[in-house]
């Protein structure tokens, strides 16, 4: 919820070959929600979990908010084949040790399954943030994914942050996995992003024009009461408050690696490519806030499947029009990165199996019980599916 740590720090071998090539290096976080080996309700593990790590993966594996829950940080790739066998590898030893606490691993954005409101980890500033904010994170938990894409310098993210704003309500409907709620279908593909809403800080990045703007903003809203200190920026970009990067923050945990793996070389080869255009003095475009806003509601609400506001036209297109557009647009830095033939597959998969919410409204409307797609959700953690 708070914390960006974006993995371990990255080796002086790979930043001198980052820098020779002038790439960039690429870090995920995932958040989960621990549940019941045999009831679909969150359960109050990670202790347990946490207590089970293997000792070389412990700097990889720290508490959230709510002891429901629990989540991973990668170290920093170059290449994406390596960041997929790291989070592979994170992922399989989390699921391990919440099977052996007696609890299962589930990527979803929020609890399907209605159950009691977790407890808090045990630490000062968690109960701080309860003691001003209240509960404004209902439930079992809320689950997000975090991408980290290096920069060169914070100034040059100030810049990134801006051209980001209108290409993000892609990404969050490419991301949505939690359609389901208190053991109903909530009529939206990210359920998460509604809840997510309520805490004053979270929204659409606002177009900056410094770093010492964004400093100033981040000190402003401390005074304010609004958030306790720059962990709390919750915008759905952001600098990183301890890694030289851009963390790309809005959307849902995917079921499975192959959607993340897809999102984070987007993320990545989105970020080069805005990062020549600033070089070469192309200017932010102008987004209302009001239309980032709708765009943002209308990402959660259809996903991939439906509509999605175009903010270059202001109007609605099919969603996966707006996708391919993502995809031709970064479709040289790609291939720079060496990403462009593993993304091509993972998009083709993507569109034909569906974002994490369709597949979780195709297992309910098959079995008819948020139990079922529970099950098939940990399945999906885990690599089964």
């Amino acid at each position: 919820m708070d914390t960006a740590s974006g993995g371990t720090t990255i080796s002086e071998e790979m930043a001198e070959e980052a820098e020779s090539q002038h790439l960039l290096t690429l870090g995920i976080e995932e958040e989960y929600l621990l549940v019941d080996a045999v009831e679909p309700r969150g359960v109050e593990a990670v202790e347990e979990v946490i207590d089970r790590i293997p000792a070389e993966y412990a700097e990889s594996v720290q508490h959230e908010y709510y002891r429901t829950q629990i989540e991973v940080a990668s170290p920093p790739q170059l290449e994406l084949r390596g960041l997929y066998e790291a989070m592979r590898e994170l992922r399989g030893v989390v699921s391990g040790a919440a099977e052996q606490a007696g609890a299962r691993l589930v990527a979803v954005g929020t609890g399907p399954a209605a159950g009691p409101l977790a407890r808090l980890v045990d630490r000062p500033r968690y109960h701080r943030m309860r003691e001003r904010f209240g509960d404004l994170s209902p439930g079992q938990g809320m689950c997000g994914t975090h991408v980290h894409v290096s920069i060169p310098d914070p100034e040059s993210g100030i810049h990134v942050l801006n051209h980001l704003r209108p290409w993000l309500p892609v990404f969050q409907a490419a991301t949505a996995n939690s359609p389901l709620y208190n053991d109903h279908d909530t009529g939206y593909a990210s359920w998460r992003s509604m809840l997510w809403e309520r805490w004053p800080t979270v929204g659409p990045t606002p177009h900056l024009e410094s770093h010492e703007h964004y400093e100033q903003l981040v000190s402003d809203l401390v005074t304010s009461g609004a958030m306790l200190d720059e962990g709390m920026l919750y915008w759905y970009a952001r600098l990183s408050a301890n890694y030289p990067t851009v963390e790309i923050r809005m959307g849902d945990v995917m079921p499975g690696l192959d959607d993340a793996m897809l999102l984070a070389a987007l993320a990545r080869a989105l970020v080069a490519t805005l990062l020549r255009d600033i070089r070469e003095g192309t200017p932010a475009p102008n987004v209302p806030h009001p239309l980032l806003m709708a765009a943002h509601w209308r990402a959660a609400k259809d996903g991939l499947e439906g509509q999605l506001l175009d903010l270059a036209t202001r109007e609605t297109r099919p969603a996966w029009r707006l996708m391919r557009q993502l995809f031709d647009f970064v479709r040289p830095e790609l291939e720079r990165h060496g990403d462009l033939e593993m993304t091509t597959v993972l998009m083709g998969r993507l569109r034909s199996h569906g974002t994490g919410a369709a597949r979780q409204r195709a297992v309910l409307s098959r079995n008819g019980s948020v139990s079922d797609v529970v099950d098939w959700l940990a399945g999906a953690t885990r690599g089964e599916s």
